[in-house]
């Protein structure tokens, strides 16, 4: 079984907020490059799996580093998504995308050829239930690995990604996940002050991902289910984890940072209130879990909200209370205890002109680029497993009604997602609709989640 965190893991994390921190290791004499790979010069050669708003976001921002770049694989269960994302890269970076038609990969199976390629570098965006079978094949093939987050969607699934991110340390593979608030100066320097006792001992945090939701794509007359949950693969657990996990990840993410560690336990409620339509799957609309964390014989409860139901209180955020005052950590602003303000992150750049607070989805590609030429070798891995993890904890405590346990839950045997099995469009999904096409809806008291 793979390691559970440690205190020193829990002590670990706290340095991982910038990549050059992340479990470097220095490759003397060889650029990484060339040393693990293939590159005769400094290009970094781009593998792209998974080619949907996310992946070609990702493969854009990664062109747009400085030094040589050039997409050379890409790789789609669907041929209609990779055509669109080479359109729109061609566009963006010109000649930076080379992809010839038998660089170009269809269906289930499609990340394997991609893997085959002369690439330094893979950026994996599918949906996250396939992301441990990708990873793991990506770090076995001995490429470095821009990953989306979640990193999984159960618990099996994140002890896979755990296990192949340490064959990537001792391959001296580098592991980025795409938590992209660690690279954003507003948050690094904030949770340091936090960090440095500025509010004084932290008693509790609340975090928010409350807005609209996201896209429907309705059933198409002669799709197969699998293709169906494919297409709509947000409103399925086995694909997305539910949207405590896909979106809401970030938050808790912030939340693990600041308290250098992971909660020990959880309980919650959520349900389905408004989206309760056979075109939203199985996944619940709201979610309210209480965490608990505990370190050195303190305790501290996070407070945690994530809904997707329109016309609401929308939120985004995270917030720090301390015995000594508050913090909106991602505003940079810190209150004493009676609401003063104490300190406020600086929002303008030496040329007075106002910064880009929140640029991390660029800012996560510009840093694991540069480590990499500088012969860094960075690792966001553990952490990203275990953030995948705290939101799934919640997940299981929402869905059953019941109080429960990171160990229970990190070394359950449940497998939500088993994508080893499924190789084409004519394979049965995991869950299927009833008669009336309504999918089984998880249960408070009933549903049985470890």
């Amino acid at each position: 079984m793979s390691k559970k965190p440690t205190d020193s893991s829990r002590r670990g994390f706290m340095k991982s907020s910038a990549v050059a921190a992340a479990g470097a290791s220095l490759l003397t004499n060889l650029s990484p490059i060339r040393a693990a790979h293939v590159s005769s010069d400094e290009t970094i050669r781009i593998g792209l799996v998974g080619c949907g708003g996310r992946g070609r976001g990702a493969a854009d921002q990664a062109m747009n580093t400085t030094g040589p770049t050039k997409l050379v694989a890409v790789a789609d269960a669907f041929d209609d998504n990779l055509q669109s994302a080479i359109n729109t890269l061609k566009r963006q970076h010109g000649d930076k995308v080379d992809v010839p038609k038998e660089r170009q990969f269809v269906g289930l199976d499609a990340y394997s050829k991609v893997m085959e390629q002369e690439c330094d570098l893979v950026i994996l965006a599918t949906p996250p239930g396939f992301r441990p079978l990708h990873f793991e094949a990506a770090i076995n093939a001995g490429k470095h690995v821009f990953m989306e987050k979640p990193v999984a969607v159960d618990a099996v699934g994140v002890r896979k990604v755990i296990a192949a991110n340490d064959i990537a340390k001792s391959k001296n593979l580098a592991v980025a996940v795409g938590l992209q608030r660690h690279h954003e100066p507003i948050y690094i320097e904030t949770i340091k002050r936090l960090q440095d006792g500025e509010i004084g001992r932290i008693v509790a945090t609340r975090c928010y991902w409350n807005g609209d939701g996201v896209w429907v794509r309705p059933r198409q007359d002669g799709q197969t289910e699998m293709e169906y949950q494919m297409r709509n693969w947000y409103y399925f657990n086995w694909l997305c984890g539910d949207h405590i996990n896909e979106q809401h990840i970030h938050n808790l993410d912030v939340i693990n940072w600041l308290m250098g560690g992971y909660p020990t336990v959880a309980q919650g409620q959520g349900g389905r209130q408004v989206r309760t339509g056979k075109e939203y799957g199985e996944i619940y609309d709201h979610h309210f879990v209480e965490f608990t964390y505990e370190k050195d014989g303190d305790r501290s409860v996070l407070l945690s909200q994530c809904r997707h139901i329109p016309n609401c209180w929308s939120a985004v955020s995270e917030y720090a209370h301390g015995a000594d005052g508050w913090c909106n950590i991602g505003d940079g602003k810190i209150f004493d205890s009676k609401g003063n303000l104490k300190w406020e992150y600086n929002r303008k750049s030496e040329d007075g002109k106002r910064k880009n607070l929140h640029d991390g989805h660029q800012d996560e590609h510009h840093d694991l680029f540069a480590s990499l030429r500088k012969g860094e070798i960075p690792n966001e891995g553990e952490y990203g497993a275990y953030s995948t993890m705290t939101a799934i904890l919640g997940r299981l405590a929402t869905y059953s009604g019941q109080e429960i346990k990171w160990t229970d839950a990190l070394n359950s045997e449940l497998c939500i997602s088993p994508v080893e099995k499924y190789h084409t469009f004519q394979d049965t999904p995991p869950i299927l609709p009833d008669a009336d096409m309504l999918y089984p809806i998880p249960t408070p008291g009933v549903t049985k989640v470890l």
